[in-house]
């Protein structure tokens, strides 16, 4: 018989895992993909400013990971790959820029002479001393790592390196996120035995790294995986057609969606953990009861095009301590950290604005202004004049990122496990929050999925 699965979520998980159905499963197989949205993609999505196309959700993908370079080189855009330049970011503490603090572990120095003049004579003491001072450490525990890094390391190194690199991907402060769940490489090592935090960043930054980029993003954008990917799932994509509740029926389930009821084998389920958590109410509500409590942070990214020869900064972008007292996380400068972008059109660059429990509730206007003046304050520490902004584009994610808090893995692991037959979870809010990490976890929902069909 031919098996029907829904996917219920349009992203890049969602849009994943029907392809890896396909692959699986082959040309006969009913696929369908639902999106409450009016295109696919979710993070992924390319806007325009004016006459520049931006990515204004997702930018890159590390390539150290191998889903997303895998992923790409299978639908044969591997030649689409580029790879950022040289530059480094630069961090915004004390009204001006300072050296990203190196070596470091996600921000975490391996002594205060990383911090540079980031911070002063009694923090550099604490650092410097910390291998000296007992570490009270129990395998496995769950702390965050602001808990942590504050305890051993002091206020400023969590506010002026560790805030500034973890806010970029999680739109959240190191308070906020579990050490195991973020810095996992770090928590391995405390639980293997080392005997400091200093020894334990020194173990990591010791070991061999691979060659080659970190780094990496698609010449077009992330609007060609999108559309690349749709078309090799085969899938019957459906947009602005919202799911509202799945429900088990003889041996299957029946997805109400748009008012229809309508009938599958096998549902993979790909949206935000608390919209599942609804979705999964009536079968499987203890996963649903797991999912519901996953916080999330909203974000807003407003994309700007600079006059033609506007100076930039000489970095590639700025993030900014959450002790600065700016209203502005970030600033991408993109035509600094692609050089392809910097060839092909103006300078364009991007101002992110929003954390966890600091919801971006300004109208566009208000958040035009704040990224004109904060970039103009940023330019001016640079020794720049205040760039002229010609076009604009502002992208809310209301919703944006699931939060890994201390325990988070644990969770979501149990949330997976509780489900019955015929039902998968894919997403961010599972294996990471980067494309590489959706990606794996839509593959292994698919694998799921095609293990229970019969053969």
């Amino acid at each position: 018989m031919t098996p029907r699965i829904a996917v219920v979520g349009g992203g890049v998980s969602g849009l994943t895992a029907a392809y890896a159905l396909r692959r699986r499963l082959g040309a006969d197989a009913a696929i369908d993909v639902y999106d409450a949205a009016d295109r696919p993609g979710g993070l992924l999505c390319t806007r325009h400013a004016g006459p520049v196309a931006m990515d204004v959700g997702a930018e890159a993908f590390i390539i150290r990971r191998p889903e997303a370079l895998a992923l790409v080189t299978e639908l044969g855009l591997a030649g689409e790959v580029v790879s950022p330049g040289p530059l480094r970011p630069a961090i915004w503490s004390g009204g001006r820029l300072h050296p990203m603090p190196r070596p470091a572990v996600m921000g975490v120095p391996d002594g205060a002479a990383a911090m540079g003049a980031l911070i002063g004579d009694a923090d550099r003491a604490l650092i410097d001393g910390e291998a000296a001072r007992p570490l009270n450490w129990t395998p496995g525990a769950a702390v965050s790592v602001g808990a942590l890094v504050r305890d051993r390391f002091g206020d400023a190194v969590v506010a002026r390196s560790v805030d500034p690199m973890l806010g970029g991907v999680y739109s959240a402060r190191a308070d906020d996120l579990g050490l195991a769940e973020t810095v996992p490489a770090l928590a391995a090592a405390l639980d293997a035995g080392a005997d400091s935090l200093t020894s334990a960043v020194r173990g990591i930054l010791a070991a061999p790294a691979p060659g080659g980029p970190v780094f990496g993003a698609l010449r077009g954008g992330y609007r060609r995986l999108v559309e690349v990917l749709s078309g090799a799932s085969g899938a019957s994509i459906l947009p602005e057609t919202p799911v509202h509740r799945i429900e088990a029926d003889r041996g299957g389930y029946v997805l109400d969606a748009a008012g229809a009821a309508r009938d599958y084998d096998a549902v993979i389920v790909a949206v935000p953990p608390w919209r599942a958590a609804t979705l999964l109410a009536a079968v499987a509500p203890e996963s649903a009861a797991t999912l519901s409590q996953v916080p999330a942070a909203g974000s807003a990214v407003v994309g700007c095009v600079l006059a033609p020869g506007t100076a930039l900064p000489g970095h590639s972008g700025i993030l900014v301590a959450s002790d600065a007292g700016m209203r502005s996380k970030a600033v991408t400068l993109s035509s600094q950290k692609w050089p392809h972008l910097a060839e092909s059109g103006p300078p364009v660059l991007r101002v992110s604005f929003g954390r966890l429990g600091e919801p971006v509730t300004a109208d566009d206007d208000t958040l035009l202004t704040w990224a004109a003046e904060d970039l103009a304050t940023y330019f001016a520490g640079a020794g720049l004049a205040a760039p002229v902004i010609e076009h604009t584009v502002v992208q809310r994610w209301p919703e944006g990122l699931p939060q890994y808090a201390p325990g988070h893995l644990a969770a979501m692991a149990g949330a997976r496990d509780s489900l019955p037959a015929g039902l998968a979870l894919a997403g961010a809010a599972f294996d990471g929050v980067g494309v590489p990490a959706c990606i794996g976890s839509a593959r292994r929902a698919a694998a799921r999925i095609v293990d229970h069909l019969p053969a």
